[in-house]
């Protein structure tokens, strides 16, 4: 496993070993330069039997997230950089890659485990990954935060966009 500070991260780095799913790790520490530009990097290469090859962007989230009355379990915001960044890799890896965003939810709450169809247990913790395409992604996303430069989808359209990441692999 790569050295990662993010439990998210390592959680879905595990996940993919336990399921022996090919992939490499991709060094977030450093940016790439292409073509005089710096670009954000994705976190995982992943080869899927599936479907094309994953360019994958974690990202970690806590479920349910905030209090019951707000009502906020599927938070699956983003980065306004991370969308375009994946776009360019996919562009520059070409037709055999597509890229995703996968959600790792941690589940907080035990009452909450019934609301995923698999589970994935590391560390004392639960998560549940969920992969959505992030050329899909990108279509339905609106401004989330201008002053954070943060995007989202909102519930409705996440529901149909999401998969549990097994349908990816």
């Amino acid at each position: 496993m790569a050295l990662r500070g993010n439990h998210y991260d390592v959680a879905f780095e595990a996940f993919l070993r336990d399921r022996r799913t090919p992939y490499v790790a991709v060094d977030e520490h450093r940016r790439t330069l292409l073509e005089h530009s710096s670009l954000k990097s994705m976190d995982f290469i992943v080869y899927s039997q599936r479907t094309p090859n994953l360019l994958v962007d974690v990202k970690g989230r806590r479920f349910p997230s905030g209090s019951a009355e707000a009502g906020h379990k599927w938070e699956n915001w983003a980065t306004a950089e991370d969308l375009p960044a994946l776009m360019q890799w996919q562009t520059v890896f070409g037709p055999d890659f597509r890229a995703v965003l996968v959600f790792a939810y941690h589940v907080i709450e035990e009452a909450a485990r019934n609301e995923f169809e698999s589970l994935f247990d590391f560390r004392n913790r639960t998560y549940a990954f969920y992969g959505v395409w992030a050329d899909e992604y990108k279509t339905v996303m609106q401004t989330r935060s201008a002053s954070w430069q943060t995007v989202s989808v909102p519930s409705r359209a996440f529901r149909d966009l999401r998969s549990p990441i097994g349908e990816f692999l």
